[in-house]
């Protein structure tokens, strides 16, 4: 049976079950980056916790669209052509508290320079801490509402940098394609680092 068509039920308890065990992860401070996509993965595992794939090497992630916290339907693939910094998160996840302010900051300053940042919200399966979290946080950018990790689980193609705990932070490049991911919370410093060789590239056109 594959996740599409997996009753809701299912769904439910493999998402809370993926987010559970690798919240566990997360939360350990292990930050060397040996995480690993399955699969014949191309991408290079930097000391720092993130990882990359070369631009030729690069692909693109399945449909990452639903509706944001705040009711309004969100497509990531409209943004193709910019750099689009997904960030999945949950307001009940420390690590996710610890780091929301870097994203904030970071999320203002590089708007101007064509970098858009989306959250997903994971595992709170009533709104109201979630948009109590962008309030208190001063969010300046949406996040797409997926409760049951379901865009977690199917956005992002077998073999490729999919986020693997909360929080997790992938980078798509101007083409639309995955090209960067930490499995770690971020400061303001490893987040521009991680942004900003990739919003130097140009969009190739395909």
């Amino acid at each position: 049976m594959s996740l599409s068509r997996a009753p809701r039920g299912l769904l439910l308890t493999a998402g809370a079950a993926l987010a559970a065990a690798l919240t566990l992860t997360a939360c350990s401070g292990d930050s060397n980056g040996t995480s690993g996509g399955g699969g014949n993965t191309n991408f290079v595992t930097n000391t720092g916790g993130i990882d990359t794939v070369a631009k030729g090497e690069r692909t693109a992630p399945n449909t990452l669209a639903g509706t944001t916290l705040d009711g309004k339907p969100l497509d990531v693939a409209d943004l193709k052509g910019k750099v689009v910094v997904l960030n999945a998160w949950g307001s009940w996840c420390g690590p996710c508290r610890a780091e929301a302010k870097h994203f904030t900051k970071v999320a203002t300053d590089l708007k101007s320079e064509g970098v858009e940042f989306v959250g997903i919200n994971t595992r709170d399966p009533n709104k109201q801490p979630a948009l109590a979290f962008e309030k208190d946080f001063a969010v300046p950018y949406p996040s797409l509402y997926d409760p049951a990790g379901e865009l977690i689980l199917n956005g992002f193609p077998k073999g490729t940098l999919n986020p693997q705990g909360i929080p997790s932070t992938v980078v798509l490049d101007r083409d639309g394609k995955i090209a960067a991911r930490a499995l770690m919370p971020l400061n303001e410093t490893k987040l521009r680092k991680m942004i900003d060789p990739i919003a130097a590239e140009k969009a190739s056109g395909n």
